[in-house]
């Protein structure tokens, strides 16, 4: 696997991860004491950790690249949380920031 292959990948597996430190935020912001229960801490160590990661990809990529490849990971991550696990609903401006987000990456990936 050559080196900005790699960094791809972690790249996503950060921002899955972060993704996972969003759903324990949730989950601790729903509660009567959101900063005291494990659910914050747990989250806030996952964001800590990807400091880690970030640290491996950072050679290997363009910030730009990286940037767009983790907002899309994210975004559509979070975008499938919200809908499975916490039952929202996006509504059609919504969606087409998401199509946005996809074209974003497209574009960046053509000219790079």
């Amino acid at each position: 696997m050559s080196n900005s292959a790699f960094a791809i990948l972690i790249t996503v597996l950060i921002a899955l991860a972060g993704v996972a430190g969003d759903y324990f935020i949730k989950v601790a912001s729903q509660s009567n004491s959101p900063f005291l229960n494990r659910q914050f801490l747990l989250g806030l160590i996952i964001y800590g950790l990807t400091a880690f990661g970030w640290v491996l990809v950072m050679p290997h990529l363009k910030l730009a690249h990286i940037g767009v490849l983790y907002s899309l990971t994210i975004v559509l991550s979070l975008c499938i949380l919200g809908v499975l696990v916490f039952d929202e609903t996006l509504r059609p401006t919504e969606w087409l920031g998401v199509g946005l987000a996809i074209a974003s990456l497209l574009l960046l990936h053509r000219v790079a």
